[in-house]
């Protein structure tokens, strides 16, 4: 009897898990290692503590591309083209940077730009020529600069928008505090259900990326429904922790897509884009 044959006949018996025990060790072992290793570096080299930035995977930047261009209806290489155009955009990347390393807050965040599932916002955008985009969750701002951005492009190509971003941290939105992208922004700082209610035009695309909770995620929807302009898109940034906006759209009769990013050499498992159309 051969090994082949051997471990078919084990593979029949009771001590098939027993014999099998070694090289499933052996595989777990080493997805373990790695992730520890990736950990062990991202502790000495980040000094993020939330809201965690990283490149994303060749297949997930090819996914998240194919998923632009199903909710827009655009062709994916027209994406891919958005997508090139923030990523290679030195004034903004040069702003962040050097607006992070002058922050108050500079401790805790990294050096360099990562915009991971951002650029699906900005293409997004580009694609869509919204008049009036409304985010909650500004934090830093990095978003808020990249909504900012395809605004400003938008515009030198007709299309004139405003982005409102609300926050109820009045620290929150730094990066986007600076000409040319502070022109096209209106940061308001408050509880989000209360300035939703206050907004005084319809609104063309809402993203949330506030508080993650499932509660508040649906007082946000549930907010802003009325607000919306003919043809609006909904975004959220908690994806893969609800199914809100799958659950929103499905009431309202709209379609709904979810998209998971795969972060590249980093630890956390990565968020993702929910939309509604």
């Amino acid at each position: 009897m051969d090994a082949t044959q051997l471990r078919r006949a084990i593979a029949r018996t009771p001590l098939a898990p027993v014999a099998a025990f070694p090289k499933r060790l052996a595989r777990v072992a080493r997805h373990d290692a790695k992730v520890l290793r990736i950990s062990a570096r991202w502790l000495v080299a980040s000094r993020e503590h939330h809201n965690y930035t990283y490149e994303l995977t060749k297949l997930s930047r090819h996914h998240l591309a194919w998923f632009v261009s199903v909710v827009c209806d655009i062709p994916v290489k027209q994406v891919r083209g958005y997508v090139a155009e923030i990523e290679s955009d030195d004034v903004l990347r040069h702003h962040i940077e050097q607006a992070t390393a002058t922050a108050a807050r500079r401790g805790l965040a990294d050096k360099h730009v990562h915009y991971a599932r951002r650029v699906g916002w900005y293409a997004i955008v580009r694609a869509t020529h919204p008049a009036h985009v409304v985010e909650t969750g500004v934090d830093k701002g990095l978003g808020t600069c990249v909504l900012a951005s395809a605004l400003l492009r938008n515009a030198q190509e007709g299309h004139p928008g405003r982005v409102t971003s609300l926050d109820i941290n009045p620290e929150a939105g730094y990066l986007a505090a600076s000409e040319p992208w502070s022109e096209v922004v209106d940061l308001v700082i408050g509880d989000s259900i209360a300035s939703i209610g206050a907004l005084d035009r319809p609104v063309d695309l809402f993203l949330h990326d506030s508080d993650h909770s499932r509660a508040h995620e649906k007082r946000e929807f549930d907010a802003v429904e009325p607000k919306l302009a003919p043809g609006a898109i909904l975004l959220t940034d908690n994806v893969t922790s609800t199914n809100v906006l799958a659950e929103h759209a499905e009431r309202t009769g709209r379609r709904f897509l979810a998209y998971r990013e795969s972060p590249a050499n980093h630890w956390y498992p990565g968020d993702g884009i929910g939309v509604a159309w």
